[in-house]
């Protein structure tokens, strides 16, 4: 199988995995504790949007880049994110709490395997190198980390204009 159809089903599990964590995670959340911050099902459901159509737009973009491009270490940094995601926080918070997190099944189903049959394949065909990657994955990996704030804070915002807008 080439890389660009694996890329697209890894893109296609992962939106799977957004869409059901969009549609159980907010009710999940108001009752995980120290796991995971409580968020209204319309804040979180328009930061899960945001990410992903960013993701199929590094996917696009991926898919028509050459090996060694920037394209290319962010789609490999996001299947890498997406791995890790896996076990920190879902299989983790479903351990500790004893309480199916929302995300676990399709993280297991998709996004372990697809990602990192993703990722051997891209490092076996030299579209990324291992001494690149070494860096380039974890600083994708913080730069998501570091990007969900931000999300969540523009869906608050959108939600609050259109609330404002709607009571004026």
């Amino acid at each position: 199988m080439s890389l660009l159809a694996i890329g697209w089903l890894f893109t296609l599990g992962a939106l799977l995995h957004n869409a059901e964590e969009a549609l159980l995670l907010p009710a999940w959340s108001q009752h995980a504790g120290r796991f995971y911050k409580p968020v209204t099902a319309k804040v979180f459901r328009t930061a899960v949007i945001i990410l992903s159509a960013l993701f199929v737009t590094v996917t696009v973009v991926a898919s028509v880049s050459r090996p060694g491009s920037i394209a290319a270490y962010l789609m490999a940094g996001y299947a890498l994110a997406m791995v890790l995601n896996v076990f920190a926080p879902h299989v983790l918070a479903t351990a500790a709490t004893r309480r199916y997190m929302p995300g676990t099944a399709t993280a297991l189903l998709f996004n372990l395997p697809l990602g990192l049959l993703y990722l051997s394949h891209a490092l076996a065909e030299e579209h990324v190198t291992l001494p690149t990657f070494y860096w380039a994955g974890p600083t994708v990996v913080l730069g998501m980390l570091a990007l969900l704030p931000g999300l969540f804070a523009v869906s608050r915002r959108l939600h609050a204009a259109t609330h404002q807008a709607g009571a004026s």
